[in-house]
């Protein structure tokens, strides 16, 4: 498997990984919100203007109309995946908390240099990111640095993101923060750490970082 392929997949794993088990459900208690984890809001503006930059990004590199409405179609749960990423990013960033795990910004360049390279250019990993996990590129270096945090975690519980270790330990911090998803878009499933109707490609095509670069999972 190409390792910027591999590099990408360590989040979208826990998103395919995804079966109705336990639901957090959301309601009217928090007008506006798309979602609430930890007491924080996620409001709909919030998801609309990351869902739009995406759509912008996306118009940007498909110039042809015919070839722009078909990736419109491809991507119509667009606006349910972004949620359920932004909620994922959350989990994951308290689960890493929780077991003292940090990433630098150092360490975010030198992936983000090593993907770069595989990519042919900064424009080509753009793209690839873009199209493949719908991640427009100002928010690149945010996921890479997510996809450090996971690999990580997973080496300090002594497993890698495949295994049930460290799907645990995402759905123990799922439980911490309290998910309330606005029905709107789905339901959470605290025990996956996902939303329950939600398919992620790009986690599980991430296993380990060392050295700054991507490993197979």
């Amino acid at each position: 498997m190409h390792r910027r392929r591999r590099t990408a997949l360590v989040l979208t794993a826990a998103i395919a990984a995804a079966a109705p088990l336990l639901t957090a459900c959301g309601n009217d208690a928090h007008p506006g919100a798309a979602a609430v984890v930890g007491g924080q809001r996620i409001t709909v503006a919030q998801l609309e203007n990351r869902v739009g930059e995406v759509r912008d990004a996306q118009r940007a590199a498909v110039p042809d109309q015919g070839q722009y409405q078909q990736v419109l179609a491809q991507t119509s749960s667009l606006t349910r995946d972004t949620l359920h990423n932004m909620v994922l990013d959350r989990v994951i960033q308290r689960a890493a908390r929780d077991e003292g795990v940090s990433v630098t910004r150092n360490e975010v360049q030198r992936l983000r240099a090593s993907l770069e390279q595989q990519a042919g250019g900064s424009k080509g990993l753009q793209t690839a990111w873009l199209q493949k996990y719908g991640i427009a590129p100002a928010h690149l270096d945010e996921n890479l640095r997510l996809q450090l945090e996971a690999q990580k975690l997973a080496a300090r519980l002594g497993t890698d993101t495949t295994q049930p270790a460290f799907w645990k330990a995402l759905a123990k911090a799922s439980g911490k923060l309290h998910i309330d998803v606005n029905p709107r878009y789905g339901t959470w499933d605290v025990q996956k750490s996902s939303r329950v109707d939600a398919k992620t490609p790009w986690v599980r095509e991430v296993t380990s970082v060392s050295g700054g670069g991507p490993v197979t999972a």
